[in-house]
């Protein structure tokens, strides 16, 4: 729900209030509940306050949805950038970085929805966690076959010509397929080194997990009104 503070939106979790004897205070505002109260998650709320928060939750829609997985996106394709440069200035494919993909693709999902979260959009975290880390691994491996290549033709150049043999050629979109699907297996194809590979695994669920936990829906529980005797505030 952003910043909730600077929206006005009642905070139940940092306000401490001191009452006076036989004074009930409104856990948000401080002020003294006198005649209907509410529950906001357990917290005592005047009915002011209870208003505010009805206004300010988020709502889910098709259209918080679909800004959701487009902000979603963006921070897959910053997250891929992220894990692509790390690996190719240092040298190491560290993977310890799918941590901070699940992260950018999490908030970018709930700052795309405003605030919104929930069951879909965690799915679609995962989803786009998971494709930001694997296919990263095709940029890689195309740099370091570029860079092959480059010092098997320079060492070509270095011997007596000879005639090459006939390449096939390839369609580009059944090779950029081809590619793709390497990509997305790549986490498990990496298994052929059983420790590396396990650890790999293990750190990308770790991202995933964090995505999944930052989209997931804030359930706030308003109650009321109540119009029995409000119960004493602690002094």
């Amino acid at each position: 729900m952003g910043d909730n503070a600077s929206s006005g939106v009642p905070q139940f979790s940092t306000a401490e209030y001191q009452s006076k004897p036989g004074e009930t205070l409104c856990k948000a505002c401080g002020r003294e509940i006198i005649g209907s109260f509410y529950k906001v998650n357990g917290a005592l709320s005047c009915a002011v306050c209870a208003q505010k928060i009805r206004e300010q939750m988020a709502r889910d829609s098709h259209a918080a949805f679909v800004r959701g997985v487009l902000f979603g996106i963006g921070g897959a394709i910053l997250g891929l950038i992220l894990y692509v440069a790390f690996a190719l200035i240092t040298g190491l494919v560290a993977g310890i970085i799918s941590l901070a993909v699940g992260y950018l693709v999490g908030k970018a999902i709930v700052r795309g929805s405003g605030g919104v979260g929930g069951r879909r959009y965690q799915v679609a975290a995962v989803l786009l966690t998971y494709m930001a880390v694997s296919l990263a691994a095709v940029p890689i491996a195309l740099t370091q076959y570029h860079k092959q290549r480059s010092a098997q033709q320079q060492a070509q150049a270095a011997t007596p010509a000879t005639s090459p043999a006939p390449k096939p050629a390839m369609d580009f979109a059944k090779a950029l397929g081809t590619l793709a699907l390497i990509g997305l297996a790549s986490p498990f194809l990496a298994l052929s080194n059983p420790g590396q590979g396990a650890i790999g695994l293990i750190i990308l669920f770790v991202g995933i997990r964090i995505a999944w936990r930052i989209t997931a829906g804030r359930t706030v529980s308003i109650e009321g009104p109540f119009r029995e005797a409000v119960p004493a505030t602690p002094g």
